[in-house]
């Protein structure tokens, strides 16, 4: 296998003067840093919705965009926009977190403005076949958003009776009156992925590949609960009569409750698991690579009954396993997956991803217990990738600072033989460099020795998730230039950019590698 790197930023995490990472030229310029510093992968987090709690985990979709992501100066370079839309818009005044809230009330009437413009526009033949070719989606999804706007925001389960279970004549009432709404929601769908795909497409003729992230689970707010309930283990009213969670460990005497409803695999292997297939297809427009999250809960999963107390009064039940990628191999081919086989391993979970074939994900800060351990490189096999850490952990410095003890930081010191001019994020990511994965991600976190001020995700908690952002300028030549030295080194480099010596000449390359590597990034 080819040895590559890349690095893990959320568009959200990008800088500009909206609030939140968008698809403009920030997105560009991270793509010209990813091909100078000679990686072959962007990773990111999900594209759909957030909705409570700010997670991209928890979607009102599992195939809609996130429209904050929408880039306005595209939209006034389209003709849709003009600066004066937003001269004087609040978005925020801390570049480094996002304010969810600020961002859902003040974008919403410059987004307005801009699907006003473009259905006043004459070019509206490519949003025509945009709607015609994703009908399946988008429809419900309109639908959704606009009879949920029109009921204060409240999820599908506290409307009228009528149409909470999808009466014909309710249905058809809502798209009449709120036809003007179910627009808005269908243009800036086709706002998003026009956006997306000429980002994407960016990335893809400068050799560098997106690997996007799909959830395991819909959250119960969605519209997918709404208008395909038979999809899920649910009552004759459409509650879940089960949800998901995870059993009682040394963090969680009680476990914990997640919430989103369990999937009916008895009636989706009956249907020749469609939906997933359908869902995987979408997923690879979007993204070269897909990381399944919870990969272990396709061979078993925490069960819990809707009414329990606690998750502690859940049971393990058995998920489709092998049987559902042998489907998605026969109708899709060799797609590109990532299996996140974190957490409870069983054999039964180990056989099922080795009988995928998919790569499996290894954690360098797991490994560091003063024993041996599977998650230290001596034991990475080819096939996985290496991180020090992900979006739900705590930044390389963090980890360190905080919350490893002595003798742990001692380990960590002598395992990776850590110099004393190099910072500990320089030699953890030095570690997964040098292991025998295929692949390493490096945090941008990471990369800029930043401490758990910058963390991304923090399990079991909300309304401190999510935030993070990357200041204007934090990308230095010094940056570049050190990744692309800690790349070469480890023969990591993009193999298709190598011949344009983008960065550095040969003899720059083997200063870098004997000096540089070790310099502290400020």
């Amino acid at each position: 296998m080819e040895r590559t790197s890349g690095v893990l930023l959320h568009i959200s995490s990008l800088p500009n003067k909206f609030g939140i990472g968008s698809f403009g030229q920030s997105a560009y310029d991270f793509v010209d840093f990813l091909v100078q510093s000679g990686q072959t992968y962007w990773q990111i987090l999900p594209l759909t919705t957030t909705s409570y709690g700010d997670s991209p985990y928890q979607s009102f979709s599992a195939f809609a965009g996130n429209t904050h992501f929408i880039d306005f100066d595209l939209l006034v370079k389209d003709g849709y926009l003009k600066d004066s839309d937003f001269a004087g818009v609040d978005f925020g005044q801390d570049p480094e977190n996002i304010d969810y809230g600020l961002i859902f009330n003040v974008k919403r009437p410059i987004l307005e403005t801009a699907v006003k413009n473009f259905l006043n526009s004459e070019d509206i033949y490519e949003f025509k076949f945009f709607v015609e070719k994703n009908e399946s989606w988008l429809e419900p999804f309109a639908e959704y958003m606009a009879i949920k706007e029109h009921f204060g925001l409240v999820s599908w389960d506290q409307w009228d009776e009528d149409i909470r279970y999808r009466d014909e004549d309710a249905l058809e009432k809502y798209r009449m009156m709120l036809a003007k709404e179910m627009n808005f929601h269908r243009v800036t769908q086709f706002f998003f992925f026009k956006q997306w795909n000429e980002l994407k497409s960016y990335a893809n003729k400068q050799n560098i590949q997106i690997i996007g992230d799909m959830p395991i689970y819909v959250a119960g707010d969605s519209v997918e609960m709404w208008s395909t309930p038979q999809f899920f283990k649910v009552d004759s009213k459409k509650r879940p009569t089960v949800i998901a969670g995870t059993p009682p460990d040394n963090f969680s005497e009680d476990g914990q409750f997640w919430g989103n409803p369990i999937y009916d695999w008895e009636y989706m292997k009956r249907h020749n698991f469609d939906w997933w297939v359908t869902r995987m297809e979408e997923s690879f427009k979007l993204y070269d690579v897909v990381r399944i999250d919870h990969f272990r809960g396709f061979e078993s999963y925490w069960e819990v009954p809707a009414d329990a107390k606690t998750s502690a009064s859940g049971k393990w039940a058995k998920g489709p396993g092998i049987a559902l990628f042998d489907t998605i191999q026969d109708r899709l081919g060799d797609v590109k997956i990532i299996a996140e086989d974190l957490g409870f391993m069983t054999q039964e979970v180990i056989d099922m991803r080795e009988g995928t074939g998919y790569p499996g994900m290894r954690i360098l800060q797991f490994g560091f217990s003063t024993v041996d351990s599977v998650d230290l490189p001596h034991h990475y096999v080819e096939n996985s990738v290496a991180y020090v850490g992900t979006h739900d952990n705590e930044t390389a410095l963090g980890w360190y600072k905080d919350s490893a003890s002595p003798e742990v930081q001692a380990q960590v010191n002598r395992y990776l033989h850590r110099h004393d001019s190099e910072t500990v994020s320089q030699a953890l990511n030095r570690g997964i460099a040098a292991s025998p994965s295929y692949l390493a991600v490096y945090t941008m976190q990471d990369l800029l020795n930043l401490d758990n001020s910058a963390r991304m995700n923090t399990p079991s908690t909300i309304g401190i998730n999510w935030k993070w952002r990357m200041v204007d300028n934090a990308i230095t030549d010094s940056l570049t230039r050190n990744l692309y030295a800690l790349t070469d080194t480890y023969f990591r480099l993009n193999v298709k950019n190598q011949a344009n010596d983008i960065i550095c000449s040969e003899t720059e390359v083997s200063e870098l590698n004997e000096d540089t590597l070790v310099t502290e990034i400020n």
